[in-house]
């Protein structure tokens, strides 16, 4: 009761009004959805070289989300649930409608099925998957100049639908793919109803959910290339078409360019993005990948420093290494952060070699508890509690904020309150030289040895040499000396290399009173 409490607390009113609202009208009320008359849509122009990666194999029926394949031998189950919510989802997405080696027919044969099975669908029907399956639909029938009246109908349906379920109760990226979608919509359908909601909430949306920096605003890296993919999609979808000739392609163009900065700003020299608050590998097209697709369009990046997402990236010549010092930038839709304060990454040559565990599930599970919590990242726990209390797999409670932030050329130092339940106050700094970092973890008052430091060790790594206070990452050259160090631990743990995939690592476990000092030459 008190986790739901403090969880509640942060709620926006028009959250609750709309949880309350949309619970009477389906489950009181039932509202039937009334068919709306189906416009003749006029042809419009869909182009893009971006593409989405195989995951439906036509020959053999097989479909593979989340590296789980399942081959349908009758027909298909479009309510499948023995993988999760999220396969099922990923099957009524329809992303296989614009793969590459995908023909107008078997698209077709995929579309009508849907359609025959339209009243026993499920999850399916819920906005989320309605938002992106709308836009694969409009990119594919737009693609193959494809105008077809039951298609077109169901599209309508499906859009008007959309349009009375927007998903005000949760906000964040989840309205936002609402948005995106209902302005695919209008184009597709030249609807003026649907055109005016959709930018309407884009303006509101879009000023809130991107940062000063250019973030996006629940701070997976993974979730902003995702949001500016479908930003990029937008600004597409306009300069294909000259149905609207109005000002706000240059407010969507000015917040592509930032969310393209800050992408830039916080990927790696090997391509990779930091695997933090929900993100993971195999599921959003790469940074490469989109800045060419936003040089295409004209957007230019705007190289702004980074600031109020609380992330940071220090670059030098042989390593690179990624900082979160910020706060829960989405108060009220923090459903992919993780308790993670003061966590980092370490790449030395493109080589990663401190990581963030990533995720491997959204199955509300102890796995997915596990892959949130604290002590799955490189920072540090006092006793068994998180910095910010995670639960429910998409919850948060009480949350940790940050007190107090220094940084100066070569160094930061900042404190975070989410010990302060317990009594204590944990200050990290970062001292950076070219061929060293040092961190020391201030503890305002005695733990009694109850104090640990967490640091994850990527798969390629190998186990560590441990040598009284120091360790040998000796395929690296790379050592670690401990100061105040009361006990040195290394175990093993599973990396997430993608949903329902992991591999072997190691992580090194130290335990100490109120201060350590450690120093990692590289």
């Amino acid at each position: 009761m008190r986790l739901l409490f403090y969880t509640l607390i942060y709620l926006k009113p028009i959250q609750i009004y709309y949880r309350v609202y949309y619970f009477f009208k389906k489950n009181i009320f039932a509202q039937s959805v009334k068919k709306k008359l189906c416009k003749n849509r006029c042809e419009i122009k869909w182009k893009s070289s971006l593409g989405y990666k195989n995951c439906y194999d036509h020959l053999t029926k097989s479909f593979t989300f989340l590296n789980i394949t399942h081959t349908f031998t009758h027909k298909i189950d479009w309510n499948i649930n023995r993988y999760g919510k999220l396969w099922v989802y990923n099957l009524n997405y329809f992303d296989y409608l614009v793969q590459n080696d995908l023909t107008k027919e078997e698209g077709l044969e995929l579309i009508k099925d849907f359609i025959d099975n339209d009243a026993f669908i499920k999850d399916g029907k819920e906005p989320y998957p309605t938002s992106l399956r709308g836009i694969n639909w409009v990119k594919f029938l737009s693609k193959h100049q494809i105008n077809n009246n039951d298609i077109n109908s169901s599209l309508y349906q499906q859009y008007y639908f959309l349009f009375k379920n927007l998903e005000y109760h949760l906000l964040g990226n989840h309205l936002l793919e609402n948005a995106f979608s209902l302005l695919f919509g209008a184009y597709f359908f030249q609807d003026e109803e649907l055109y005016v909601k959709a930018k309407n909430t884009l303006l509101d949306e879009l000023n809130e959910q991107v940062l000063e920096d250019g973030a996006h605003f629940e701070l997976s890296p993974m979730y902003h290339q995702i949001i500016l993919t479908r930003l990029l999609d937008c600004i597409n979808l306009i300069k294909l078409n000259t149905w609207k000739n109005d000002d706000f392609i240059l407010f969507i163009i000015n917040k592509a360019e930032l969310m393209v900065s800050w992408l830039d700003k916080i990927t790696y020299k090997n391509g990779h993005i930091p695997m933090v608050n929900d993100a993971t590998f195999g599921i959003a097209p790469s940074t490469k990948k989109l800045i060419a697709y936003a040089k295409h369009l004209g957007i230019i990046n705007k190289n702004i420093k980074l600031s109020d997402s609380g992330y940071r990236k220090i670059n030098h010549s042989n390593y690179e290494m990624f900082i979160d010092v910020g706060n829960i930038k989405a108060p009220y839709q923090p459903g992919h952060t993780h308790s993670d304060i003061f966590n980092f990454e370490l790449v030395k040559n493109n080589i990663p070699i401190f990581v963030d565990t990533g995720i491997s599930t959204y199955e509300k599970n102890l796995k997915r508890q596990r892959e949130r919590s604290t002590s799955s990242h490189n920072t540090v726990v006092i006793g068994n509690n998180d910095q910010t209390e995670v639960w429910g797999g998409f919850r948060v409670a009480r949350r940790a904020e940050i007190i107090h932030l220094i940084e100066k050329t070569n160094f930061i130092e900042a404190s975070h309150n989410g010990y302060q339940k317990m009594g204590y106050n944990h200050t990290r700094s970062f001292e950076f030289e070219q061929d060293s970092i040092i961190l020391l973890d201030k503890i305002d008052k005695t733990t009694r040895n109850n104090a640990k430091a967490f640091f994850h060790l990527h798969s390629s790594v190998g186990k560590p040499i441990v040598d009284g206070s120091f360790i040998k990452l000796s395929a690296n050259d790379i050592s670690i000396k401990f100061e105040n160090a009361s006990n040195i631990d290394i175990e093993e743990y599973d990396l997430s290399a993608g949903f329902n995939k992991s591999n072997l690592a190691y992580k090194i476990i130290v335990k100490f009173n109120q201060v350590l000092k450690t120093k990692i030459s590289i």
